[in-house]
């Protein structure tokens, strides 16, 4: 899992696929979850990046992608948007299955990501 700032976003997300787990240190359902996004990152991490943006230290990039509460997991493909997961009832197996689905192919259905944060 690379963490990610305001300065390395666009690169890390800019070609591939692209997990970005955005989390907060005092969000519970946030820290719950991140023993089972270590595991996904373990064994999807060869096909996906695994990318973790603090959201208090990285408020710009939440406002720009429109994070209006954590956890938020989306995924990527080549620095557009396919899916977004956003309520702290996300389980592990719909993570998985939002990464199953970005490797598949699935069409980008999310919004445009902001062309400062593509690179």
């Amino acid at each position: 899992m690379i963490d990610a700032t305001i300065e390395t976003f666009a690169g890390l997300i800019a070609q591939g696929h692209v997990l970005v787990d955005i989390w907060g240190p005092e969000c519970r359902p946030c820290l719950a979850l991140m023993p089972a996004v270590e595991t996904l990152a373990s064994t999807y991490g060869d096909r996906v990046r695994f990318v973790k943006v603090e959201a208090p230290e990285n408020r710009k990039i939440c406002r720009d992608l429109r994070v209006a509460g954590l956890p938020a997991y989306l995924t990527m493909r080549d620095g557009v948007e396919v899916e977004r997961l956003t309520s702290n009832a996300t389980t592990p197996g719909q993570i998985e299955e939002a990464i199953l689905r970005l490797l598949s192919g699935a069409p980008a259905v999310g919004p445009p990501i902001p062309e400062h944060l593509r690179g």
